[in-house]
Protein backbone atom coordinates (compact mmCIF):
# COMPACT_ATOMS: atom_id res chain seq x y z
CA UNK A 1 0.00 0.00 0.00
CA UNK A 2 1.37 3.44 -0.91
CA UNK A 3 2.08 6.05 1.74
CA UNK A 4 -0.85 8.14 0.51
CA UNK A 5 -3.25 5.20 0.68
CA UNK A 6 -1.99 4.22 4.12
CA UNK A 7 -2.45 7.74 5.45
CA UNK A 8 -6.03 7.90 4.16
CA UNK A 9 -6.90 4.42 5.41
CA UNK A 10 -5.41 5.08 8.85
CA UNK A 11 -7.21 8.41 9.15
CA UNK A 12 -10.48 6.74 8.16
CA UNK A 13 -10.02 4.06 10.82
CA UNK A 14 -9.21 6.69 13.45
CA UNK A 15 -12.29 8.78 12.71
CA UNK A 16 -14.83 6.04 11.93
CA UNK A 17 -13.60 3.19 14.11
CA UNK A 18 -13.36 0.70 11.25
CA UNK A 19 -11.38 0.13 8.09
CA UNK A 20 -12.48 1.57 4.74
CA UNK A 21 -13.54 -0.76 1.96
CA UNK A 22 -10.99 0.89 -0.29
CA UNK A 23 -9.04 4.03 -1.14
CA UNK A 24 -9.33 5.77 -4.50
CA UNK A 25 -7.34 8.64 -6.00
CA UNK A 26 -7.89 11.15 -8.78
CA UNK A 27 -5.44 13.83 -9.95
CA UNK A 28 -5.65 17.53 -10.42
CA UNK A 29 -4.93 18.77 -13.90
CA UNK A 30 -2.76 21.31 -15.66
CA UNK A 31 -4.15 22.55 -18.95
CA UNK A 32 -1.25 23.03 -21.35
CA UNK A 33 -3.44 25.03 -23.75
CA UNK A 34 -7.15 25.38 -24.48
CA UNK A 35 -8.81 27.62 -21.89
CA UNK A 36 -12.56 28.33 -21.92
CA UNK A 37 -12.93 26.27 -25.08
CA UNK A 38 -14.53 23.17 -23.56
CA UNK A 39 -18.01 24.58 -23.03
CA UNK A 40 -17.79 26.05 -26.53
CA UNK A 41 -17.32 22.61 -28.10
CA UNK A 42 -13.64 23.24 -28.78
CA UNK A 43 -10.27 21.61 -28.19
CA UNK A 44 -8.26 21.21 -24.99
CA UNK A 45 -4.86 19.72 -24.10
CA UNK A 46 -4.49 18.94 -20.37
CA UNK A 47 -2.14 16.70 -18.41
CA UNK A 48 -2.85 15.03 -15.09
CA UNK A 49 -0.74 16.20 -12.18
CA UNK A 50 1.05 13.92 -9.71
CA UNK A 51 -0.99 15.71 -7.03
CA UNK A 52 -4.12 13.75 -6.15
CA UNK A 53 -7.20 13.75 -3.95
CA UNK A 54 -7.75 10.47 -2.11
CA UNK A 55 -11.10 9.15 -0.89
CA UNK A 56 -11.32 6.35 1.67
CA UNK A 57 -14.87 5.02 1.56
CA UNK A 58 -17.10 2.47 3.28
CA UNK A 59 -20.82 1.82 3.12
CA UNK A 60 -23.26 2.44 5.97
CA UNK A 61 -26.70 0.99 6.67
CA UNK A 62 -28.49 3.94 8.28
CA UNK A 63 -29.03 6.16 5.24
CA UNK A 64 -26.55 8.86 6.24
CA UNK A 65 -23.65 10.44 4.40
CA UNK A 66 -20.83 11.27 6.81
CA UNK A 67 -17.90 13.25 5.42
CA UNK A 68 -14.52 14.06 6.94
CA UNK A 69 -11.52 15.85 5.42
CA UNK A 70 -7.94 16.04 6.66
CA UNK A 71 -7.62 19.41 4.93
CA UNK A 72 -10.82 20.78 6.53
CA UNK A 73 -10.89 19.19 10.01
CA UNK A 74 -13.40 21.71 11.37
CA UNK A 75 -15.81 21.40 8.47
CA UNK A 76 -17.34 17.91 8.70
CA UNK A 77 -20.71 17.01 7.21
CA UNK A 78 -23.35 14.53 8.34
CA UNK A 79 -26.59 14.46 6.35
CA UNK A 80 -29.19 11.93 5.29
CA UNK A 81 -28.74 10.81 1.69
CA UNK A 82 -32.46 11.43 1.18
CA UNK A 83 -32.01 15.06 2.27
CA UNK A 84 -29.26 16.00 -0.19
CA UNK A 85 -30.27 19.08 -2.16
CA UNK A 86 -28.41 21.61 -4.29
CA UNK A 87 -26.06 23.57 -2.06
CA UNK A 88 -26.56 21.35 1.01
CA UNK A 89 -24.04 20.50 2.25
CA UNK A 90 -21.88 23.34 0.97
CA UNK A 91 -18.14 23.94 0.76
CA UNK A 92 -15.80 21.05 0.00
CA UNK A 93 -18.43 18.53 1.11
CA UNK A 94 -20.77 19.67 -1.66
CA UNK A 95 -18.56 18.12 -4.34
CA UNK A 96 -18.78 14.71 -2.64
CA UNK A 97 -22.47 15.11 -1.92
CA UNK A 98 -23.14 16.03 -5.54
CA UNK A 99 -21.69 12.74 -6.76
CA UNK A 100 -23.63 10.78 -4.13
CA UNK A 101 -26.80 12.67 -5.03
CA UNK A 102 -26.42 11.63 -8.67
CA UNK A 103 -26.30 7.99 -7.53
CA UNK A 104 -28.58 8.27 -4.50
CA UNK A 105 -30.82 5.48 -5.74
CA UNK A 106 -27.86 3.11 -5.51
CA UNK A 107 -26.69 4.13 -2.02
CA UNK A 108 -29.78 4.16 0.22
CA UNK A 109 -27.71 2.85 3.11
CA UNK A 110 -25.33 5.80 3.07
CA UNK A 111 -21.56 6.18 3.15
CA UNK A 112 -18.61 7.17 5.29
CA UNK A 113 -16.02 9.15 3.31
CA UNK A 114 -12.62 10.41 4.46
CA UNK A 115 -10.89 12.82 2.06
CA UNK A 116 -7.19 13.59 1.91
CA UNK A 117 -5.17 15.21 -0.83
CA UNK A 118 -2.48 17.57 -2.02
CA UNK A 119 -4.08 19.27 -5.04
CA UNK A 120 -3.93 22.98 -4.17
CA UNK A 121 -7.46 24.34 -3.75
CA UNK A 122 -8.40 27.52 -5.59
CA UNK A 123 -5.21 27.38 -7.66
CA UNK A 124 -6.79 26.66 -11.04
CA UNK A 125 -5.60 23.05 -10.91
CA UNK A 126 -9.01 21.40 -10.61
CA UNK A 127 -9.04 20.27 -7.01
CA UNK A 128 -12.84 20.05 -7.18
CA UNK A 129 -12.84 17.71 -10.18
CA UNK A 130 -10.22 15.52 -8.52
CA UNK A 131 -12.48 15.15 -5.50
CA UNK A 132 -15.56 14.39 -7.61
CA UNK A 133 -13.74 11.84 -9.76
CA UNK A 134 -12.16 10.00 -6.83
CA UNK A 135 -15.58 9.59 -5.21
CA UNK A 136 -17.29 8.68 -8.49
CA UNK A 137 -14.73 5.93 -9.13
CA UNK A 138 -15.11 4.68 -5.56
CA UNK A 139 -18.88 4.40 -5.88
CA UNK A 140 -18.63 2.66 -9.24
CA UNK A 141 -16.34 0.02 -7.76
CA UNK A 142 -18.12 -0.40 -4.43
CA UNK A 143 -21.59 -0.61 -5.93
CA UNK A 144 -20.63 -2.63 -9.00
CA UNK A 145 -22.08 -0.05 -11.39
CA UNK A 146 -21.67 -0.35 -15.14
CA UNK A 147 -20.00 3.02 -15.70
CA UNK A 148 -17.29 3.56 -18.28
CA UNK A 149 -14.74 6.39 -18.22
CA UNK A 150 -17.05 8.72 -20.14
CA UNK A 151 -19.88 7.97 -17.73
CA UNK A 152 -17.64 8.89 -14.79
CA UNK A 153 -16.75 12.17 -16.48
CA UNK A 154 -20.41 13.01 -17.00
CA UNK A 155 -21.35 11.98 -13.47
CA UNK A 156 -18.67 14.17 -11.92
CA UNK A 157 -19.50 17.11 -14.18
CA UNK A 158 -23.20 16.92 -13.30
CA UNK A 159 -22.26 17.01 -9.63
CA UNK A 160 -20.31 20.23 -10.18
CA UNK A 161 -22.80 21.86 -12.56
CA UNK A 162 -26.11 20.87 -11.02
CA UNK A 163 -25.39 20.33 -7.31
CA UNK A 164 -22.56 22.78 -6.60
CA UNK A 165 -23.73 25.26 -9.24
CA UNK A 166 -20.43 25.84 -11.05
CA UNK A 167 -21.08 26.09 -14.83
CA UNK A 168 -17.93 24.29 -16.00
CA UNK A 169 -17.39 22.22 -19.13
CA UNK A 170 -15.93 18.71 -19.30
CA UNK A 171 -12.24 19.60 -19.38
CA UNK A 172 -11.46 19.12 -15.70
CA UNK A 173 -13.26 15.84 -15.14
CA UNK A 174 -12.04 14.43 -18.47
CA UNK A 175 -8.44 15.16 -17.54
CA UNK A 176 -8.81 13.65 -14.08
CA UNK A 177 -10.28 10.41 -15.45
CA UNK A 178 -8.70 9.98 -18.88
CA UNK A 179 -5.13 11.32 -18.74
CA UNK A 180 -2.19 8.93 -18.93
CA UNK A 181 1.36 9.21 -17.62
CA UNK A 182 3.82 10.70 -20.10
CA UNK A 183 1.14 12.16 -22.36
CA UNK A 184 -1.13 15.15 -22.83
CA UNK A 185 -4.80 14.46 -23.51
CA UNK A 186 -5.98 15.98 -26.79
CA UNK A 187 -9.75 16.14 -26.38
CA UNK A 188 -12.34 17.32 -28.87
CA UNK A 189 -15.09 18.36 -26.47
CA UNK A 190 -17.76 18.33 -29.19
CA UNK A 191 -17.51 14.68 -30.24
CA UNK A 192 -15.58 13.52 -27.13
CA UNK A 193 -12.81 11.92 -29.23
CA UNK A 194 -9.41 11.71 -27.52
CA UNK A 195 -5.78 11.17 -28.37
CA UNK A 196 -2.88 10.61 -26.00
CA UNK A 197 -0.16 12.91 -27.37
CA UNK A 198 3.39 12.07 -26.20
CA UNK A 199 4.62 14.82 -23.90
CA UNK A 200 8.07 13.87 -22.62
CA UNK A 201 9.51 17.28 -21.81
CA UNK A 202 12.31 15.85 -19.70
CA UNK A 203 13.78 14.10 -22.76
CA UNK A 204 13.96 17.52 -24.44
CA UNK A 205 15.60 19.14 -21.42
CA UNK A 206 12.43 21.03 -20.58
CA UNK A 207 10.09 21.41 -17.61
CA UNK A 208 6.63 22.82 -16.99
CA UNK A 209 6.97 25.12 -14.00
CA UNK A 210 3.71 25.83 -12.19
CA UNK A 211 3.41 28.92 -10.00
CA UNK A 212 0.45 29.35 -7.66
CA UNK A 213 -0.33 33.07 -7.48
CA UNK A 214 -2.04 32.67 -4.14
CA UNK A 215 -5.09 34.49 -5.49
CA UNK A 216 -7.89 31.98 -4.97
CA UNK A 217 -10.98 31.65 -7.11
CA UNK A 218 -14.33 29.89 -7.03
CA UNK A 219 -16.11 28.97 -10.25
CA UNK A 220 -19.46 29.02 -8.52
CA UNK A 221 -18.98 32.63 -7.43
CA UNK A 222 -16.56 34.21 -9.92
CA UNK A 223 -17.18 35.70 -13.36
CA UNK A 224 -16.82 32.27 -14.96
CA UNK A 225 -20.56 32.00 -15.47
CA UNK A 226 -20.67 35.46 -17.04
CA UNK A 227 -18.08 34.42 -19.61
CA UNK A 228 -20.03 31.31 -20.49
CA UNK A 229 -23.21 33.32 -20.99
CA UNK A 230 -21.36 35.82 -23.17
CA UNK A 231 -20.06 33.00 -25.36
CA UNK A 232 -23.59 31.62 -25.71
CA UNK A 233 -24.85 35.07 -26.68
CA UNK A 234 -22.08 35.46 -29.26
CA UNK A 235 -22.86 32.05 -30.77
CA UNK A 236 -26.55 32.92 -30.96
CA UNK A 237 -25.86 36.19 -32.77
CA UNK A 238 -23.62 34.37 -35.23
CA UNK A 239 -26.28 31.74 -35.88
CA UNK A 240 -24.28 28.77 -34.61
CA UNK A 241 -24.86 26.38 -31.73
CA UNK A 242 -21.28 26.58 -30.46
CA UNK A 243 -18.39 28.97 -31.10
CA UNK A 244 -16.40 25.93 -32.22
CA UNK A 245 -18.42 26.12 -35.43
CA UNK A 246 -17.10 29.59 -36.36
CA UNK A 247 -14.59 28.98 -39.20
CA UNK A 248 -12.20 31.86 -38.57
CA UNK A 249 -11.74 35.27 -36.96
CA UNK A 250 -13.06 37.06 -40.05
CA UNK A 251 -16.46 35.47 -39.45
CA UNK A 252 -16.69 37.30 -36.12
CA UNK A 253 -16.94 40.77 -37.64
CA UNK A 254 -20.73 40.61 -37.49
CA UNK A 255 -20.42 40.92 -33.70
CA UNK A 256 -18.46 44.17 -33.83
CA UNK A 257 -21.51 46.37 -34.39
CA UNK A 258 -20.16 49.46 -32.66
CA UNK A 259 -22.12 48.87 -29.45
CA UNK A 260 -20.35 48.21 -26.13
CA UNK A 261 -22.09 44.84 -25.84
CA UNK A 262 -21.15 43.89 -29.37
CA UNK A 263 -17.49 44.77 -28.77
CA UNK A 264 -17.41 42.59 -25.63
CA UNK A 265 -18.98 39.63 -27.41
CA UNK A 266 -16.55 40.07 -30.30
CA UNK A 267 -13.57 39.87 -27.93
CA UNK A 268 -14.95 36.85 -26.07
CA UNK A 269 -15.58 34.96 -29.32
CA UNK A 270 -12.20 35.96 -30.73
CA UNK A 271 -10.47 34.36 -27.78
CA UNK A 272 -12.32 31.08 -28.27
CA UNK A 273 -11.69 30.90 -32.01
CA UNK A 274 -7.99 31.77 -31.73
CA UNK A 275 -7.51 29.49 -28.72
CA UNK A 276 -8.89 26.52 -30.61
CA UNK A 277 -6.38 27.28 -33.38
CA UNK A 278 -3.57 27.46 -30.82
CA UNK A 279 -4.46 24.04 -29.43
CA UNK A 280 -4.30 22.51 -32.90
CA UNK A 281 -0.93 24.11 -33.59
CA UNK A 282 0.50 22.85 -30.29
CA UNK A 283 -0.78 19.34 -30.95
CA UNK A 284 0.69 19.35 -34.48
CA UNK A 285 4.07 20.38 -33.05
CA UNK A 286 4.05 17.65 -30.42
CA UNK A 287 2.86 14.97 -32.86
CA UNK A 288 5.59 15.83 -35.35
CA UNK A 289 8.38 15.33 -32.84
CA UNK A 290 9.62 18.90 -33.36
CA UNK A 291 11.38 20.68 -30.51
CA UNK A 292 8.67 21.35 -27.89
CA UNK A 293 10.22 24.76 -27.28
CA UNK A 294 8.31 25.84 -30.37
CA UNK A 295 5.05 25.81 -28.43
CA UNK A 296 6.29 28.47 -26.02
CA UNK A 297 5.18 31.54 -28.00
CA UNK A 298 1.72 30.00 -28.41
CA UNK A 299 1.41 29.72 -24.63
CA UNK A 300 2.29 33.39 -24.19
CA UNK A 301 -0.06 34.36 -27.00
CA UNK A 302 -2.81 32.44 -25.24
CA UNK A 303 -2.20 34.37 -22.05
CA UNK A 304 -2.51 37.69 -23.87
CA UNK A 305 -5.83 36.53 -25.30
CA UNK A 306 -7.13 35.46 -21.87
CA UNK A 307 -5.97 38.79 -20.42
CA UNK A 308 -7.21 41.15 -23.12
CA UNK A 309 -10.05 39.43 -25.00
CA UNK A 310 -11.51 37.17 -22.32
CA UNK A 311 -10.54 39.36 -19.36
CA UNK A 312 -10.10 36.57 -16.82
CA UNK A 313 -6.53 37.21 -15.70
CA UNK A 314 -5.49 39.20 -12.64
CA UNK A 315 -2.48 41.53 -12.19
CA UNK A 316 -0.45 39.01 -10.21
CA UNK A 317 -0.85 36.36 -12.92
CA UNK A 318 0.17 38.92 -15.55
CA UNK A 319 3.23 39.78 -13.47
CA UNK A 320 4.09 36.10 -13.11
CA UNK A 321 3.93 35.49 -16.88
CA UNK A 322 5.92 38.62 -17.64
CA UNK A 323 8.65 37.81 -15.11
CA UNK A 324 8.96 34.21 -16.29
CA UNK A 325 9.37 35.18 -19.95
CA UNK A 326 11.84 37.95 -19.08
CA UNK A 327 13.88 35.38 -17.11
CA UNK A 328 14.15 33.03 -20.08
CA UNK A 329 10.98 30.94 -20.16
CA UNK A 330 10.08 29.91 -23.70
CA UNK A 331 6.46 30.77 -22.97
CA UNK A 332 4.07 31.22 -20.07
CA UNK A 333 0.37 31.70 -19.39
CA UNK A 334 -2.30 31.61 -16.73
CA UNK A 335 -4.13 28.30 -16.40
CA UNK A 336 -7.64 27.41 -15.31
CA UNK A 337 -10.83 29.41 -15.38
CA UNK A 338 -9.19 32.63 -14.27
CA UNK A 339 -9.82 35.33 -11.67
CA UNK A 340 -6.87 33.90 -9.75
CA UNK A 341 -5.12 30.56 -9.62
CA UNK A 342 -1.84 29.53 -11.21
CA UNK A 343 0.41 30.14 -14.19
CA UNK A 344 2.64 27.73 -16.08
CA UNK A 345 5.97 28.42 -17.74
CA UNK A 346 7.83 26.25 -20.25
CA UNK A 347 11.47 26.43 -19.20
CA UNK A 348 14.74 24.65 -19.77
CA UNK A 349 15.44 22.26 -16.93
CA UNK A 350 18.61 24.10 -15.96
CA UNK A 351 16.67 27.40 -15.83
CA UNK A 352 13.96 26.32 -13.38
CA UNK A 353 15.68 27.87 -10.38
CA UNK A 354 16.46 31.12 -12.19
CA UNK A 355 12.89 31.55 -13.44
CA UNK A 356 11.48 30.65 -10.03
CA UNK A 357 13.74 33.23 -8.38
CA UNK A 358 12.75 35.90 -10.91
CA UNK A 359 9.04 35.29 -10.33
CA UNK A 360 9.52 35.30 -6.56
CA UNK A 361 11.38 38.60 -6.77
CA UNK A 362 8.61 40.08 -8.93
CA UNK A 363 5.99 38.98 -6.40
CA UNK A 364 7.98 40.71 -3.67
CA UNK A 365 8.02 43.93 -5.70
CA UNK A 366 4.26 43.61 -6.12
CA UNK A 367 3.89 43.29 -2.36
CA UNK A 368 2.72 39.67 -2.60
CA UNK A 369 3.91 36.67 -0.55
CA UNK A 370 6.42 34.31 -2.15
CA UNK A 371 4.49 31.94 -4.42
CA UNK A 372 4.47 28.17 -4.16
CA UNK A 373 5.84 26.50 -7.27
CA UNK A 374 6.53 23.00 -8.57
CA UNK A 375 7.44 21.18 -11.77
CA UNK A 376 4.49 19.34 -13.32
CA UNK A 377 5.02 15.83 -14.68
CA UNK A 378 2.31 14.23 -16.86
CA UNK A 379 0.78 11.58 -14.60
CA UNK A 380 -1.94 8.94 -14.44
CA UNK A 381 -5.67 9.49 -14.19
CA UNK A 382 -8.12 8.29 -11.54
CA UNK A 383 -7.39 4.88 -10.04
CA UNK A 384 -7.98 2.61 -7.07
CA UNK A 385 -5.07 2.56 -4.64
CA UNK A 386 -6.23 -0.28 -2.39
Amino acid sequence: MSDAATRAADAFAERFGRSPEGVWAAPGRLNVIGEHTDYNGGFVLPIALPHTTRAAVARRDDGRLVLRSLQHPDDDADVAVADLTQGTPSGWAGYVAGVVHELSGHVPGGLDVLVDGDVPAGAGLSSSAALECAVALALRDLLGLDLGPGDLVDLARRAENDFVGAPTGILDQSASVLCQAGAALFLDTRDRSTEQVPFDLDAAGLALLVVDSGVTHDHAESGYGDRRRECEQAASRLGVDLLREVPDVAALEALADGTPEGEVLHRRARHVVTEDARVLRVVDTLRSGDDPRAIGPLLTEGHASLRDDFEVSVPLLDACVEAAVEAGAHGARMVGGGFGGSALALVDVDAVDAVTSAVTARFAREGAPAPRSFVAVPSSGARRLV
